[in-house]
């Protein structure tokens, strides 16, 4: 059971839900913790929920499936740099996508 999770806004959850039945190609944006991010390409497939904690499903272009907690979840943005979603539970952090 995961303990410390942080439940996210309904109508931001509402959002990955559609992007997930869309398959739509992002570039997610992760802030796991007190790790200094990261940064990863893949179509959205899923969301679920697992041991206490929800997660987004990517697949990457290799066709590897990465589960990203979502409170862990910054921010997705399309290919070309668009913004599609950003977290709205996470403070801005310096050092990481500040702009």
């Amino acid at each position: 059971m995961t303990n410390n999770y942080v439940p996210i806004d309904c109508d931001q959850h509402s959002v990955l839900e559609l992007l997930a039945m869309r398959r739509t190609p992002v570039v997610a944006r992760v802030l796991p913790g007190s790790e200094s991010g990261f940064s990863t390409e893949g179509v959205v497939c899923d969301v679920l929920s697992r041991n206490g904690a929800e997660y987004l499903i990517l697949l990457d272009q290799s066709a590897g499936e990465l589960s990203i907690r979502l409170d862990h979840l910054f921010s997705l943005s399309s290919p070309d740099g668009s913004l599609i979603w950003r977290q709205k539970n996470i403070a801005d952090q310096t050092g990481f996508l500040t702009h």
